[in-house]
């Protein structure tokens, strides 16, 4: 038999229990809110994902904050910058695009989804694209490596990467790309593959630079796309369309070629075989891989 004075106590005690848990929900909710505005946001990185260092200089750096991605290590872009160089960032929330600026003079712009980053003028090909985890922008290592000017290098028995501080400016130069050669490389990449996937139009630039290394080809990229040894070789000559202004991404494209980047050395050939009119190509070539709607053969 509970009495009135037992129930009374009993009903104190649960109210009091419910206050404690008022209070306990309250903490642990502003414990969630400190995590998300925090300067250590905890990051959900990718399943897939495994964990792995950077060594600037011999010393272990990012500790925690570095991981490799589709075979791809990927690293936080405001704590990189601020390893070689007091930076400002802005950013863009419509876009997704973070604008970093150093005190050394660098103009950085990285945006979210994209395969590329901008760094003084240059274009360098991220391989997997820039991804934006619980907020923060995560970059491929390799191309802020050159746009800081700092020798990389993997270290397969640590498994992991090691970064050497530049030995000049902590910033890569503003780029002078050849106005001829980008004026035509990104004409034929327009005309050929307006449309293609980024990965697909650096590849038809691939073709042409490789044609123009080749000793059997012309040495200049205009003299490869109006080579006429053997016949037009790119139908945009014959059509005209080599003449239309190029498209954002074909430019993008071309510059990322000019800085060096391919795909493949070897391939020499492209063809789209649902539209070709013959298949020479396929017949006489060897098949290295297709992009799009492109079939490429060395």
């Amino acid at each position: 038999m509970v009495t009135n004075t037992t129930a009374k106590g009993l009903w104190k005690g649960a109210g009091i229990r419910r206050i404690l848990c008022a209070m306990l929900s309250a903490l642990m909710l502003m414990g969630v809110l400190v995590i998300g505005v925090g300067a250590e946001t905890r990051i959900a990185y990718p399943a897939s994902s495994t964990p792995t260092s950077v060594y600037l200089d011999g010393v272990r750096i990012l500790d925690g904050d570095t991981v490799i991605w589709r075979d791809t290590t990927y690293v936080p872009l405001r704590k990189f910058c601020n390893l070689f160089d007091g930076c400002s960032f802005s950013w863009n929330q419509a876009t997704g695009t973070a604008t970093v600026r150093t005190d050394s003079g660098m103009t950085l712009i990285v945006t979210s989804g994209a395969y590329y980053i901008y760094a003084n003028g240059h274009y360098f090909y991220t391989v997997e694209a820039v991804q934006n985890w619980s907020g923060s922008l995560y970059v491929p290592i390799r191309p802020l490596a050159r746009a800081f000017t700092a020798e990389l290098s993997w270290n397969t028995s640590l498994r992991a990467t090691e970064l050497s501080s530049p030995k000049g400016a902590p910033m890569v130069s503003w780029a002078n790309y050849n106005a001829d050669d980008l004026y035509w490389l990104s004409r034929i990449i327009s005309a050929e593959s307006r449309g293609e996937p980024l990965r697909g139009q650096i590849a038809v630039g691939n073709v042409v630079l490789n044609r123009v290394r080749s000793s059997s080809y012309p040495n200049t990229i205009y003299g490869v796309i109006f080579d006429r040894k053997h016949g037009t070789q790119f139908s945009p000559v014959s059509y005209g369309t080599i003449y239309k202004k190029p498209s954002e991404s074909s430019v993008i494209a071309a510059k990322i070629c000019l800085e060096g980047y391919s795909l493949s050395n070897r391939i020499l050939f492209f063809m789209n075989p649902r539209i070709s009119t013959t298949n020479w190509i396929s017949k006489n070539r060897p098949y290295a891989f297709t992009i799009g709607n492109h079939e490429f053969y060395n």
